[in-house]
């Protein structure tokens, strides 16, 4: 299956208000993650890996900084005459701004209409992995599915905004959806990702609308499950769900290990982002980095231990980092001291600041802050 019968869509909006400290001047999708990505990056190279060219993206409020980001979908193959990415407008019913995932469907119901594929693939940016979805669409054609949900086996992520509880039957068929249900132990939760057959989507948003039920988990999935023919698809490898400072903090820091970087970026299966050309890190005479990520375009004349350093960022001598996030072009001074710290793009640190946070508890820089 190559994906070409398969329509992407992608919502770059859903969750802010979870991750506020970084969605107040972005969307979820531009959330920068890993050194040089943003979280849309995964969600969209799981489709253009798996053969999908035809990718919508749904907006909501925001988004400039999303349009920046993806220009003309360039990095990812889908600046192209035919078909490519479109960025599909933030109107639901009466052309006022949709308030779920029913309505924003139903804003673009015209564009799903006049798409020629059967399928459509659904996800969002909170949750970041690398996946292959080529046997999830397969595995969906094959059961005669109307809906595949992906799912995780594992304790229920505590920062996940939409606590999806999958149960099954025979041949992994869903028989009931809980939301907010009982999360000891390990469970199957969904991670937000659906194979839905385009003529079943189309119709339940159109009966749900008119029914005003705007929930799309409780009014189409769940009612779903018992009259209609559910799957799930577990997924196996590493997901990351940014839910909160605290989860977005530990989940980055969790890069750091090989193990964790090799499965969300598999030679196989590679990541595309925004081109930016930049020249090689720079590494002074002093400097000291252990255990860290760096990213193209640094200079770094200080010590860092156990970091996420975005593009262009600058360290000064004597400057001591551990546990830090630091993103795009911020500069860090001279005899500078963090520790447990998130320093949002554009942060300049002056020299002989002392800054320290907690690993429960990072501190959080805003964009563009002298401190």
């Amino acid at each position: 299956m190559t994906g070409n019968n398969v329509v992407g869509i992608i919502f770059s909006n859903m969750h802010d208000d979870k991750l506020r400290e970084l969605t107040d001047i972005r969307t979820m999708g531009s959330v920068p993650f890993g050194g040089r990505y943003r979280t849309i990056d995964f969600a969209l190279s799981n489709l253009v890996n798996s053969g999908i060219t035809k990718v919508g993206v749904i907006t909501k409020s925001n988004f400039q900084s999303l349009m920046d980001h993806l220009g003309s979908g360039k990095a990812w193959d889908l600046s192209r005459k035919h078909e490519g990415l479109f960025i599909l407008p933030p109107f639901g019913f009466n052309n006022s701004v949709y308030q779920g995932r029913v309505e924003a469907l139903d804003g673009i119901r015209n564009f799903l209409s006049q798409c020629k594929e059967d399928y459509v693939v659904m996800g969002d940016c909170h949750v970041v992995h690398t996946m292959d979805l080529r046997p999830v669409i397969a595995d969906h054609i094959a059961k005669n599915a109307d809906i595949t949900m992906v799912y995780k086996n594992s304790e229920m992520p505590e920062a996940l905004p939409e606590k999806i509880t999958i149960e099954m039957g025979r041949n992994r068929r869903v028989t009931d959806i809980l939301l907010q249900g009982a999360s000891e132990g390990k469970v199957n939760w969904g991670m937000g990702v659906y194979v839905i057959t385009k003529e079943f989507l189309l119709k339940v948003v159109a009966e749900a609308m008119a029914r005003n039920r705007l929930d799309f988990v409780r009014d189409v999935l769940q009612r779903s499950c018992g009259e209609c023919r559910v799957f799930g698809y577990k997924y196996e490898g590493f997901a990351a769900v940014l839910g909160s400072m605290k989860s977005y903090f530990e989940y980055s820091m969790e890069l750091l290990k090989g193990d964790v970087r090799s499965d969300l970026f598999p030679m196989s299966r590679p990541v595309y982002t925004k081109v930016r050309d930049e020249m090689p890190t720079r590494f002074g005479l002093g400097s000291k980095v252990v255990n860290s990520i760096i990213a193209d375009g640094c200079l770094i004349e200080g010590e860092v231990e156990n970091c996420i350093l975005f593009r262009g960022v600058k360290i000064g001598k004597g400057a001591k980092l551990k546990n830090c996030i630091i993103m795009q072009d911020s500069e860090v001074g001279n005899n500078v001291n963090l520790n447990y710290v998130v320093a949002d793009k554009d942060v300049v640190f002056k020299d002989g600041r002392s800054m320290m946070g907690f690993e429960s508890y990072p501190v959080y820089i805003s964009k563009g802050v002298e401190v």
